[in-house]
């Protein structure tokens, strides 16, 4: 900044003595000129002002780029699973055979420690015990049905936690459904007994985890069933069916 008024664009300047010596933008080339005809005040300003000016703006670039490339995504309700299919709001199990989205209902059971003998129900904490465990769910067919195809399921908690999730085909054993010995979600050794349909976990948003099953589910009973490590640790359960003609009825 000059004192007349005018200013020199410049990439840098030194001074030496009673000459300032400057890299001017506009001649691209080194200039000299007497130390007197610059107000230093005002180009200290504008030096200050230009870094200020700077600083904001590449600030605003990281931030966007943060936000454009950070994973998982933090989106709301409406997260597109398929072509004009949403999740619904709020948290929950949901399943989708490709056709609609169904929500799962959490269902109550029951969890045997062999050595014991002592019955408990689950749902809340409980410690764990090194020893085989049988769960199972009241009754012999799960209310809600679906048909055979490709089914993916969605899980989204209050939390945001990461689920640790199992899904299991139940044994009909009476009056009810036994999902046997589930020694592997207690970190055991497992020797028979757990029959555990393999799946896959994507984080498709944060606190929004999509389990893909890795093969055809055969005509049975089912149910996922999570492990939530804590104080104690407690199991958690939804149940479903798989019907063996297409057209049967789901609820």
């Amino acid at each position: 900044m000059l004192k007349d008024g005018t200013f020199q664009l410049v990439r840098e300047y030194e001074v030496d003595g009673d000459r300032v010596r400057y890299y001017s933008i506009d001649q691209h080339d080194w200039e000299e000129m007497p130390t007197a005809l610059v107000d230093w005040d005002a180009t200290k300003k504008a030096a200050a002002e230009d870094a200020s000016r700077k600083k904001a703006i590449i600030g605003k670039v990281h931030a966007q780029e943060a936000a454009r490339t950070s994973e998982p995504l933090d989106v709301d309700a409406s997260i597109e699973i398929a072509k004009n299919v949403f999740l619904p709001a709020g948290e929950g199990v949901w399943s989708y055979d490709g056709d609609k989205v169904s929500k799962l209902a959490p269902v109550d059971a029951d969890i045997k420690f062999s050595k014991s003998q002592m019955l408990k129900q689950v749902l809340i904490p409980i410690p764990i015990i090194p020893t085989r465990h049988t769960v199972s769910l009241k009754g012999t067919r799960a209310k809600f049905r679906m048909e055979p195809g490709e089914i993916e399921f969605y899980m989204r908690f209050a939390d945001g936690h990461e689920p640790d999730v199992q899904l299991i085909q139940a044994r009909i054993h009476g009056d009810k459904r036994d999902l046997e010995n589930l020694d592997e979600m207690f970190k055991e050794q497992a020797t028979s007994g757990l029959l555990e349909v393999k799946t896959l976990r994507w984080q498709i948003a944060r606190g929004v985890y999509k389990f893909t099953v890795m093969q055809p589910l055969e005509p049975g009973e089912y149910a996922l069933a999570e492990i939530v490590p804590g104080g104690g640790t407690s199991l958690y359960f939804w149940d479903f069916g798989i019907d063996g003609n297409k057209g049967s009825a789901k609820k």
